[in-house]
């Protein structure tokens, strides 16, 4: 079986540092895919090389079975892969509505369907139907945390990338975020998780990857990776 989304030995770089080298993962359709690491060591270079913020230098990038590698952003997007960015990104002065629709205008959506995917994403999260006509730089860390989420997931994507959701976010919001990324997953969508606190991110997870200064040293199931003694001390704090 094609794995959902394969990346293949691939090589970024910014100038002479190379920020990526030789990385290569897979996600199987309907998984959890989580990519631990230390600050620095690559994991929104990634991100943001998958979704064609960044180009890559060499290697390959395959959705579904076909090369998305070199495809601008917006192709990216409207072939069914959102991101959820490191620092959340929200657009400070529009409101959290306007955010939300500005998540929608890849796909080209139609009036109704736009306002199905509100209704849905308040359902998630119920704090942005509050707070839809507040300014999205108005609100707390968690609350602009969700609203990426949720701008992210207008498109109803099949692939929902995820950089770093419980960065400056309180304990009691991640633990809702990472729920919803399970609910999420248990309704079809794909998830690639790349996040700091490994523990919780393995805990949801199917597999997992570590990735250390541009190289990806460990991947296997996440329940194994969650035993290996060298990944509790490192990433674990075991």
């Amino acid at each position: 079986m094609k794995p959902f989304l394969e990346v293949k030995d691939l090589h970024v770089s910014y100038g002479s540092v190379k920020a990526l080298k030789g990385v290569s993962l897979r996600v199987e359709e309907g998984s959890i895919v989580s990519l631990i690491g230390a600050n620095g060591a690559g994991k929104s270079t990634l991100m943001k090389t998958l979704i064609g913020i960044i180009k890559s230098v060499s290697g390959d990038i395959r959705f579904k079975g076909t090369s998305i590698l070199g495809k601008k952003s917006h192709e990216v997007v409207g072939l069914g892969i959102s991101l959820s960015p490191e620092g959340r990104q929200v657009f400070p002065d529009m409101t959290v509505l306007e955010n939300l629709l500005v998540g929608a205008y890849s796909a080209k959506l139609r009036k109704q369907q736009i306002n199905t995917r509100i209704d849905e994403i308040s359902q998630i999260f119920p704090i942005l139907e509050e707070r839809k006509f507040q300014l999205a730089g108005t609100l707390s860390g968690g609350e602009q945390q969700m609203l990426a989420i949720g701008r992210a997931l207008m498109i109803s994507p099949s692939l929902l990338l995820l950089d770093e959701p419980s960065l400056g976010v309180a304990p009691l919001v991640t633990e809702k975020i990472f729920q919803v990324l399970v609910e999420l997953n248990r309704k079809g969508t794909s998830v690639l998780l790349a996040e700091q606190n490994a523990a919780m991110a393995l805990e949801i997870s199917n597999r997992g990857y570590v990735l250390e200064l541009g190289e990806m040293i460990y991947e296997d199931a996440s329940s194994e990776l969650m035993a290996n003694d060298l990944v509790r001390k490192a990433y674990l704090g075991v």
